[in-house]
């Protein structure tokens, strides 16, 4: 009789482990591709942290319908090539369902060959019009195009009728972007190019090209790079008494631009993402919750504030969980649901997806902020 009453709890017991695992849904696993160390660390550092955050936080509600997610990040270190490998590891080995990142647009352009043959989604979080333009069947973008930066800055020069300017640009992928649109755009705004000139991503003193332009004529200066170049050529002007106007690129917009740069930081004006002037926003900006909430969420977890750069994480993985809410589950049906969003109030902007636009914002994404008493403030 004990043999057998054994028999049946054992029995009885297996068939519960085996209903529990049947009823525990599998991951679904997202891929990272972060520069978390190296030069482009300030952009990979807090889209890593937040892109764990935001998914340690859906996890914790739940998942997204019964699903918990798990994030399988890599450090490219701004690398092309270590890119390239980790995107193959994380298709190849780890099998994730999409990939979130790179955060340059160099490893950005390196790995689009690799997700388009794997048919793999990946949303980068770099800024480069190209990734994007033309479209590519598996890439979306979540930072604001640059040429929408352009379009921004181009449109103040306009209003304050200035028409001559010089172009200061770095010489890497997202530094060529930005020429590019800068020279194409400006005939279209009554602005000419009097002075175009480069700057290597590891210089550490750009007073011959400053030297350059103070001598060109030029009524304004727009400099495009990533830290820490546009730090050097903002103290490099302010040594020479340089008195116009300098406009940097989104691509500096977060707070270790200003820390970088110190004193001479002040009235230096660029476009940026809303998030870094979230709290002076009209209670009507369709933005503002979700922007209030990340920059209480990323202060709780990490101490520090919230930034335009972590908000491209922060996007992609909400796009990522609206598509699993609609359905999707595989890398396919991911895809295609990432294509059909409309009117996602996100940190960058209020996305819209679509077959001929896979970057979704419109130069709305974009205000315009100068830096005052080592702070950002809303230029009306």
């Amino acid at each position: 009789m004990l043999k057998k009453s054994s028999f049946i709890l054992t029995f009885v017991v297996s068939l519960a482990l085996l209903a529990g695992s049947a009823l525990a849904a599998p991951l679904i696993k997202i891929g990272g591709l972060f520069a978390v160390t190296g030069p482009a660390s300030f952009l990979g550092e807090p889209e890593r942290n937040t892109a764990q955050m935001v998914v340690n936080g859906i996890n914790a509600a739940g998942g997204v319908k019964g699903r918990k997610l798990e994030l399988i990040a890599y450090d490219t270190q701004g690398d092309a090539t270590k890119a390239v490998q980790a995107a193959n590891r994380l298709i190849k080995e780890d099998k994730v369902a999409a990939i979130i990142g790179p955060s340059t647009t160099g490893d950005t352009m390196a790995v689009i060959p690799v997700v388009e043959r794997a048919r793999i989604p990946m949303i980068s979080c770099a800024a480069g019009s190209k990734i994007t333009e033309p479209v590519k069947k598996w890439v979306f973008k979540t930072a604001q195009n640059d040429g929408l930066a352009v379009a921004r800055i181009y449109g103040d020069l306009k209003r304050k009728k200035i028409s001559k300017i010089a172009i200061l640009t770095v010489s890497d992928g997202f530094g060529s972007s930005g020429r590019e649109q800068l020279k194409a755009q400006a005939s279209a705004y009554g602005i000419r190019i009097v002075s175009d000139d480069t700057y290597g991503p590891k210089d550490t003193d750009m007073t011959a090209q400053l030297t350059k332009i103070k001598g060109s004529g030029a009524q304004a200066v727009i400099c495009w790079g990533t830290n820490p170049g546009p730090a050097v050529v903002a103290r490099n002007a302010k040594q020479l008494g340089l008195k116009l106007p300098l406009y940097m690129s989104h691509g500096v917009s977060s707070k270790k631009f200003i820390g970088l740069a110190g004193g001479a930081a002040e009235g230096i004006l660029l476009p940026s993402g809303r998030v870094i002037v979230a709290d002076l926003l009209p209670n009507s900006d369709r933005q503002k919750k979700s922007l209030l909430a990340f920059v209480k969420d990323y202060q709780k977890h990490y101490k520090a504030e919230g930034d335009h750069f972590g908000g491209h994480a922060w996007d992609a993985i909400m796009l990522l969980k609206g598509a699993i809410e609609r359905g999707a589950d595989n890398p396919t049906a991911i895809r295609d649901q990432l294509e059909r969003t409309r009117g996602f109030a996100g940190i960058g902007g209020v996305f819209s997806y679509s077959p001929s636009d896979h970057a979704g914002l419109t130069k709305d994404a974009f205000v315009l902020v100068e830096i005052r008493k080592q702070d950002f403030a809303l230029v009306k």
